[in-house]
This record gives structure tokens, sequence and C-alpha cells, in this order.
């Protein structure tokens, strides 16, 4: 691709409640995988879906909480990205988007930005990319383009965008943009059917960065201001940009959208045909995966007798069902979703619901994933918790101890080099050893194959915030 380069900028800080229980803030949807027919996790796929293009390296916005898993789901098919930039807080996509330009223009003088969501599925690749490069054509001329998806059905979960000119999926010209809806009523979203002006607001863009700042910096001089310190004092941190919590709390929290493509001059929409979906409640999932001869989609250990037009997932349990129709119900390690498939729009604020009533459920898995690894909890009672602890190859936990837990480890596969105090020794499989209260400890893995142990923690209290770290193989000494 010749000319400006582009780089791709993924917003990778959703939490993805409308797919709980599966999807939950502490490993929201982008990092799963809910393709059968993939290994790849939704942020994944979205990076590798422009490997036929000779594009820079990506941009990646997310929480400092996810920034080891977005690092790791990188690594393993094989990119290095040119930035990771860690948000304090959630801000929305207009201060994502300024904080990517203002770094992009840092490695080059007239980038060319693709903002992409990290959970959108794509089918048809080809038309994807076609539309792209007119999309990247008319960011040349500099238009602030974003992509209108052709609608199949009257959806009243998408907004809208109106052209001056009718969108033509063969020519794939873009048009000037003449309005933007927000999710309409059936009645209105039915009468936007049949006219080829309107399209679904797909949240995808291509811009000049210079173009995006210059409108943000008229529409929304704070928050440019706020982002530009924000990016000028962002400190280095391992492979992460890390920005100053005091220095972007004030920034405004507004979406692209509203902030400039309802207010500019110069925003272009370009058609997209290429069967495409965002996933945003399981009823969008089970309407658009693949479903055997009764329009039931099944994953995992699931049986199922006279159902129809139901989604069951198992993580484990098997599942039987008999004489249903119009369900999801999936099943994960600590929590059970049953509802009606045309209820799932209603599943946000269901867990907004078991958040407020204190049900850690909402909020956290059972699984906690780690930069060294990922540990299970198995069980756990008022002064107890026993864990199944998975340690990467050549991969070591941070030397630690803790003020209100004594631990056990027993070795379950691999070999562990363990150090409490100044004394190390190696355990080999069903071996164990014991971590007084207090004692400096590290837990290391020194072969090539994963080392899996089980911990049993006793304590008066077992919170994760019980470590104080002195050596640390991934900058956590000072940081969570």
């Amino acid at each position: 691709m010749k000319g400006n380069k582009v780089y791709p900028v993924i917003l990778c800080g959703g939490t993805g409640s409308r797919l709980w229980p599966l999807s939950r803030e502490s490993y929201p949807k982008q990092f799963i995988n809910l393709n059968p027919n993939s290994k790849d996790s939704m942020l994944q796929a979205t990076y590798k879906r422009l490997f036929p293009l000779e594009l820079s390296a990506p941009i990646i916005i997310c929480n400092q909480e996810h920034r080891f898993i977005v690092a790791e789901q990188m690594r393993e098919i094989n990119v290095n990205p040119n930035s990771i930039i860690l948000e304090p807080k959630g801000k929305n996509t207009a201060p994502a988007i300024a904080l990517a330009a203002l770094t992009a223009i840092k490695f080059d003088t007239d980038p060319i930005l693709l903002v992409l969501a990290s959970d959108h599925i794509i089918k048809e690749n080809e038309k994807f990319i076609a539309s792209l490069f007119s999309a990247i054509n008319l960011a040349k001329e500099g238009r602030i383009v974003t992509f209108g998806i052709i609608p199949t059905y009257p959806e009243t979960g998408f907004g809208y965008i109106e052209s001056y000119d009718e969108l033509n999926i063969h020519t794939l010209e873009g048009s000037d943009i003449k309005k933007f809806y927000e999710k309409p009523n059936q009645e209105i979203a039915a009468k936007f059917i049949g006219n080829k002006k309107y399209s679904w607001n797909s949240g995808m863009f291509v811009f000049k960065a210079k173009t995006i700042l210059d409108e943000l910096k008229n529409f929304e001089p704070e928050l440019y201001s706020i982002c530009k310190d924000s990016i000028d004092l962002q400190k280095k941190d391992l492979d992460f940009q890390r920005l100053d919590e005091e220095i972007f709390d004030p920034c405004p929290s507004i979406s692209i959208d509203n902030a400039v493509m309802e207010r500019t001059k110069i925003g272009s929409v370009v058609p997209l045909d290429a069967n495409w979906s965002d996933i945003g409640t399981w009823k969008s999932l089970w309407e658009y995966s693949s479903k055997d001869q009764n329009r039931n989609l099944v994953h995992g250990k699931v049986f199922l007798k006279n159902v129809q037009d139901s989604l069951f997932r198992s993580e484990g349990r098997l599942i039987v069902g008999a004489g249903l129709k119009d369900l999801v119900v999936v099943d994960t390690l600590d929590a059970t979703l049953i509802a009606n498939k045309n209820s799932s729009q209603d599943i946000k604020s269901l867990v907004n619901l078991l958040k407020n009533e204190g049900f850690e459920e909402s909020t956290f898995h059972k699984k906690g994933f780690r930069p060294w690894g990922s540990y299970i909890s198995i069980a756990k009672g008022d002064n107890w918790q026993v864990k199944l602890i998975e340690v990467k190859p050549k991969s070591s936990l941070s030397l630690q101890r803790h003020k209100y837990r004594t631990e056990h480890w027993i070795v379950v596969t691999g070999n562990a080099m363990v150090r409490i105090e100044d004394r190390e020794e190696t355990l080999l499989e069903n071996q164990s050893t014991f971590i007084p209260l207090g004692a400096k400890h590290q837990l290391s893995n020194p072969l090539e194959t994963t080392l899996n142990i089980i911990e049993v923690q006793s304590g008066s209290y077992l919170g994760e915030d019980d470590i104080e770290r002195f050596e640390d193989d991934y900058g956590r000494v000072n940081n969570f």
C-alpha cells in the first residue's frame, strides 16, 4: 500500500457484560474465542484479518487490568504492537482515538489511522478489504470516514447513518454523511431498511491522524489538551505506555460519534457488506453462527432432546435439555445463565443488579489471568482456599510475601523451583512445601513445559491484594 502509512488502532476497553457469564470485566469477550472454527480470540481475529495488507503494527488501547492479556494474545500470533496504551479509566472512544492519533504522529509525519473495535466479527474478509481501500482513498483526501453496514433486517440495537447518496455495494463509492440516528424504535428501523441511504453504524473509522486531531481540537479542546498532556507525560512500563491517572482523570467521557462525527463537515460513509456482526448479545451470536438441524447453537458437553431455536454452552459440566425453545443456557465454572433468547438485551442490566447486590461473580471469573500464567479457584471456605496454578514455561511469579495467609504447594505436573527466604529447592511431581506466614517466597518454572501446582491457602484474609512484591519480571513491584 503506497503513500501514507496506515496504523491499525484497536479499541480494547469494553467489558462485554451482555455476554455474561462467559464475558466479565476481569476477562471480557474480546479476549474469548466465540468462533468454533477458529482458535483465535476476537482481538486476535481483528488484527489477523488485516494480514493480507502491508500495514504498520497496531496501536492498542486497553485498561491496565488487561494489559498482560493483550500482550500475551499479540505474542501468540507473533505481533509486536507499536504501542499498548493503558487508560487509567475508560473514557469512551473519543479520548481513546485522540491518544492513538497523538501516538501515531510521533512515529510518522502524516499517518492514517484505521480504527477497529476488538469485538467485531467479519466473515467475508475480501469484501472488507475492498471497502477498506475505498475508505483509505477518501481519508487521503482529508475525509473522516466510517463504514456503513448494509442492513439486513430492522435492527433496533444499532445506530444508523443517513448518507446524501444511495450506497452502492458494487462500486463502494463513499458518500457524505447527512445525519446520525441513535437506536431507533421498530417502526422507524423498518422504514430505514428499504432505503439505500441508510446503513448501520459500524463504529469503525479511517482518517488521517492530523485530521481527526484538528477536529477534536476544534470541537473538544479540553479533551484534546488533556490527551496531549497524557501522551507527552506518559511513562514507559515494559511494553506498555502508562498514562498518569491525575492528568487523565478530568478528561471528558464521550464517544467519537458525539464528539466529532455528528458535528464535522468532512464526514463520509463507505458501504460494507461483508457479513459483519458486533456480537453484542447472546441472541446476536445465535443469529450469526451456524446451527444444527433444530436451529440450536451448541458448544461443549450438551445433550438435547426436542429443543429448538436455542443456545446452549457448557464450559465443563454436562447440560441436558428437553422440551425447550428460544432459550439461552450458558454454564461456566461458577455461574449459570438461563434466559429467554429474545430477552438477551436485558443481561447487561441484570449484571448491574448482581453487582449492586455484591455478587463477585458479576465481575470476576474463577479463573484469573496473570502474565506468568493463570489460576483457578477450586474450592474455598471462610479461612481457606484451594487453587490450581498454571505457570507458563520459563516463567516466574514475583518474589513476595503475605501478611494474612500461609500456603501449601503440591506439584501436579512439571518441576517447580521454589525460593523461601534464602533457601531454594526443586520440587518434582507429587512433592510439596509449606510457606509460613510473612515469609518471602517465589515460584518459578525452569522447564520448557507447563508447571501445574495445587495451592492451599489458610488465613484470616485471602484476597488477591494481600501481596507485597519485592522483585518481579513484569514491573509490578509498585503496580498491580
